[in-house]
């Protein structure tokens, strides 16, 4: 991955188990849909297959009350170490940033699983906002994540 000059970062516990999580994302992310329809409405395969790097995905997804739509690039899936990332290839977020990568991480310390997200990026002008909305954004879906698991 190339380098982005911006980085925000989310580490958050997750109790309904990190295997299960990396799982929804690698490989079923448009039961997303089901999870948190009020963050995620579509979540369609463009090219290749789940949980495989190089696929494409196209989301349709709603972020402070705004619907906005993207399409990703699946990349550095790596199932023993729990991870993978989207690089957005399409979408309203390139309106602002030159390039932006999402990348999740699940690690297990001292019994607690903990989602780890990395968003990785470059603002197209010095003047744009930080997608803080949007690291926000991934802490409440994991969140509701959670809920739904534990219903």
């Amino acid at each position: 991955m190339a380098f982005l000059p911006n980085k925000l970062v989310a580490h958050v516990a997750f109790k309904a188990g990190g295997d299960v999580y990396h799982r929804l994302f690698t490989n079923n992310p448009p039961h997303l849909t089901k999870v948190t329809p009020s963050k995620f409405q579509s979540c369609e395969l463009h090219e290749g297959t789940f949980g495989t790097n190089g696929s494409v995905l196209q989301w349709t997804y709603t972020v402070d009350g705004e619907v906005q739509t993207c399409k990703q690039i699946i990349q550095n899936v790596d199932e023993e170490k729990k991870q993978f990332s989207y690089k957005f290839i399409e979408g309203d977020l390139l309106e602002l940033y030159k390039d932006f990568v999402v990348t999740c991480h699940v690690e297990t310390r001292d019994g607690v699983d903990y989602i780890t997200w990395t968003i990785d990026y470059e603002l197209l002008k010095a003047d744009n906002q930080h997608p803080i909305n949007i690291l926000k954004f991934v802490i409440g879906f994991t969140k509701d994540i959670e809920t739904h698991m534990f219903g």
